[in-house]
Parts: C-alpha cells; structure tokens; sequence
C-alpha cells in the first residue's frame, strides 16, 4: 500500500488536517531532509504554523528530525526527513510474533532482561554483517556513533541524536504495544541489538542505556561508545 492510500491520523486517531497532510506529503516526496525555511517556503504557511505540525508529525511518527551540521555562531537548524514505513502485513506479522517471542521470555527465563539482552545481541551482530557495516578506523568514534543510529533509522525508531551529547532520542518503536506490555524483554532486546551491532564494526557500548517512555512517544537512548571493552563488561539482570 503506497503512502497515499493509507489513511492519515493523529496519534489520537484524528483526522490529519488537510495542510499538515501536504506538509507530510512535501517531506515524504524530498529524496533530501528539508529544513523549517525550506517548508515554509515551499508551503506558504506561516513559521509558526509549519513548526506546530512538525511537532506534531514528529509526536505522531510520520516524520524524524536531526542537526545539520554546525556552520556559525548560533544553534544548527533542525533537518526534517520522512520515517520509512513498513506494509501493514509485514508490520502486523511482526508485532503478533514479538508479542508472543516477548511473552514467552518474561514468563519463562529466570532473567528475563539478560535473555533479551542476549538475543538482542546475536540480532544486532547479524544485522550488523548482513548490512555489512562498518567504521573508519582513522576517523572520529563519532562516525561508529552515525553508523548505528543510521542502523536505528533503518529498523523504524526515527532516532534524533542529540548535537554535542550521546543523547538520541528514539521517536517510534516499532514494536510500542508490546514494549508497553513487556519493557524489561523489549527494551532489553533492542539495547542488546546496539552492543551486537557496535562490538561487530568494532568498538564497545558498555554503559549505554535505554529509557523507556522518557517523554511523550519518547525513549531516550544514551549511546556510550569506547574503543575496548573494559574488563567484567558483561550485564547483569539489576544494570539493565
């Protein structure tokens, strides 16, 4: 089912007004993230206006935002892009088979988080390799840091780091119900997915953390990267 034809609501379930309907439509057809003058631009709609529906598109998980890069004095401007959104049968699918995989780990395992980490990060290691991922050494660790946020962009969390901090905010969660329902086996899976995923292209995660529901359609995602692991780096069910 293409973008069009799906039917747009709020997180509400509302219906979209026809101008923040067109912003969305404007965002979704741009190969390239488009700035707030950009919009206004482009739309003829006054600043205020064109923000308040970023927030709310934002909010709602249609749309991701990040900082372009520093250019002068002054905060960097915000970058607006479109969250690439699976069918609806493969999104469904998905979900039933997390909820049950998620219900049988909590009601089964002794540790229910350290099994989710483990599994999370046997997936993330796998994904890692099959995306074939991986870092410049001679750069920055900054750039390991990209490469697993644009992991996190891929698999639907719509992440926005946060510019000069580790801080990534994670607008949607593809799996929201059953990380509502389970949050120590999901949230623990996909914490798990970034130390496979960062020790696979080469460099350590250890004391990264995840909150859950920090906000409104929020987690926040603090992505701690080293070059080694440091010794006895290995979770317990109480740090996570």
């Amino acid at each position: 089912m293409s973008r069009k034809n799906q039917v747009r609501r709020t997180r509400r379930g509302r219906s979209m007004s026809p101008s923040r309907l067109a912003l969305l439509e404007l965002i979704e057809g741009q190969p390239e993230p488009l700035t707030l003058s950009a919009l206004v631009l482009h739309t003829g709609l006054h600043e205020n206006t064109v923000r308040g529906h970023l927030e709310q598109l934002l909010e709602d998980g249609f749309i991701t935002r990040y900082s372009e890069e520093p250019s002068g004095r002054g905060r960097p401007a915000w970058l607006w892009s479109a969250v690439e959104l699976p069918t609806e049968g493969d999104s469904t699918d998905y979900a039933q088979l997390a909820a049950v995989l998620a219900k049988t780990v909590h009601d089964t395992s002794p540790t229910p988080r350290l099994a989710a980490h483990a599994a999370g990060q046997e997936w993330g290691a796998k994904l890692a390799r099959a995306k074939n991922l991986h870092r410049d050494p001679a750069v920055d660790i900054e750039d390991s840091r990209g490469v697993l946020v644009g992991l996190l962009d891929d698999l639907g969390f719509a992440p926005a780091p946060q510019h000069g901090s580790s801080t990534v905010e994670l607008n949607r969660c593809p799996l929201l119900q059953t990380a509502t329902e389970y949050p120590d086996v999901v949230c623990s899976v996909h914490l798990g997915l970034l130390y496979g995923a960062a020790e696979e292209i080469g460099v350590s995660a250890t004391g990264s953390d995840l909150i859950p529901f920090a906000g409104p359609g929020t987690c926040l995602l603090h992505l701690e990267l080293s070059e080694e692991n440091p010794a006895d780096s290995s979770p317990t069910e109480e740090s996570l």
